[in-house]
């Protein structure tokens, strides 16, 4: 039986391809939960599977020369997000490095959520998703929710027209109908940078 359950596993994570991540959750139906945690252990084991957090799995991708492919922490946090069918959005120091404000990567990278607040162990960094108001992550644009949390970490007063002009450059690669969305829901002082990138998108549409 316990075979059985592990040929499952792995055909069901073969189907899926390498890089997807899998909890352990998805393989509930197998078995019971001590049998299917006992099975992913041992396809770690073998080399079927690596682990990258506690009850976060992935066959990984296998690059040519660098070998085993790690997910990226954007991925990781993702899949969590919706396995928990929760918004997240990026803040703080990762949200800057995400758009090229600064250089260094935090250790501790932190996501508001709508979900449960929880820490992610993943090698030698956390995940930090922190509980907030529906308000903070209803942001609609991908681009356009990571612009609006940068800003509020480095604050109105603090900010200069380089990093301005930077952030609007970003923006011209967002969907005008996201921009239109998320300029209701950002501070004023945000709206203004925000809304200089949207009328310019707007215009080369009309040229």
């Amino acid at each position: 039986m316990v075979y059985n359950i592990e040929n499952k596993i792995l055909i069901k994570i073969k189907k899926a391809g390498r890089g997807t991540l899998f909890f352990s959750d998805n393989f509930a139906s197998f078995g019971s939960a001590e049998t299917v945690r006992r099975t992913l252990n041992r396809l770690v084991e073998k080399g079927e599977l690596d682990r990258v957090s506690q009850g976060i799995f992935v066959r990984s991708q296998i690059d040519n020369i660098i070998g085993k492919i790690t997910p990226k922490i954007e991925d990781i946090a993702e899949a969590i997000a919706r396995r928990d069918k929760a918004k997240i959005v990026p803040t703080g120091a990762y949200a800057l490095n995400r758009l090229g404000l600064s250089t260094q990567v935090p250790m501790n990278i932190v996501y508001l959520t709508d979900g449960s607040a929880r820490k992610v162990k993943v090698g030698n960094y956390t995940i930090s998703f922190i509980r907030t108001s529906p308000k903070n992550v209803s942001a609609t644009g991908k681009i356009s929710r990571l612009v609006i949390q940068a800003l509020k970490s480095i604050g109105k007063e603090n900010i200069n027209q380089t990093e301005i002009e930077h952030i609007q450059n970003i923006l011209l690669n967002e969907k005008i109908v996201y921009l239109e969305q998320d300029l209701r829901i950002a501070p004023a002082w945000i709206k203004e940078i925000i809304r200089y990138s949207l009328d310019k998108l707007k215009n080369n549409e009309q040229e």
